[in-house]
């Protein structure tokens, strides 16, 4: 697990913070469509920021809009460096975060298998006798 260093998690939640407002309103590119910022990991150094994103539909969708932030990466950059007031913003780099798509999965199992249990009970276990002391 890498360790936690105060400033550079100040910078992500910051970036987290200002990042989808400045997509929503500045960001002309078709291809980038409505999408949620789940997380934003800066390095210690804080020279680069990876950028994890989800949006809706399906993989061509996700690979569209990946397109258009990464073409627009340094426009958002260069806006963060205004709103943000740092010297040096870091880096961007978007990735989609597919851990929302690994929970529905998750969840849908779970659901199935309480589904399955429901339509197939069990007996209940005989008790067992008790030594009384």
């Amino acid at each position: 697990m890498p360790k936690d260093f105060p400033r550079a998690r100040r910078i992500a939640d910051q970036i987290q913070r200002e990042l989808p407002e400045l997509i929503r309103q500045e960001v002309k590119d078709p291809r980038v469509g409505m999408l949620t910022i789940t997380e934003v990991d800066v390095n210690r150094d804080m020279e680069f920021a990876k950028v994890y994103f989800t949006t809706l539909g399906g993989e061509t969708e996700h690979a569209a809009c990946l397109q258009g932030l990464q073409r627009a990466s340094g426009f958002l950059r260069s806006q963060l460096s205004h709103r943000m007031q740092l010297r040096v913003v870091p880096k961007l780099t978007f990735v989609y975060d597919r851990s929302v798509e690994h929970g529905m999965a998750l969840t849908q199992l779970i659901e199935t298998a309480i589904a399955e249990d429901a339509r197939h009970p069990q007996e209940d276990p005989p008790a067992t006798p008790t030594k009384d002391a």
